[in-house]
């Protein structure tokens, strides 16, 4: 139920504090530990995110943030890297 009490403000807890967001990608190219820890530190350093969790056996990414994160920026982020976003 979507609540109509002025002022308040949608993705938001009764605290006013932001609802944690999880994003997964699928990461292409990752075949060690090495591979786990550059995509994890580029992303990491993106403004916003506050965790990576990385499943090098499946290639999944989970971003976990406060607010989204630029879809582009994330792409760009995993290409410093050295890997691609599958579509």
């Amino acid at each position: 139920m979507v609540s109509t009490h002025p002022g308040e403000v949608l993705g938001a807890t009764s605290r006013g504090a932001p609802v944690p967001i999880s994003e997964t990608i699928t990461v292409t190219g990752m075949t060690c530990d090495h591979c786990v820890r550059s995509v994890r530190d580029e992303l990491t350093a993106l403004d916003g995110v506050d965790g990576v969790d990385v499943d090098l056996a499946s290639g999944l990414v989970t971003l976990h943030t406060e607010a989204p994160v630029d879809e582009a920026a994330v792409r760009a982020a995993v290409q410093e890297a050295g890997y691609e976003v599958s579509s």
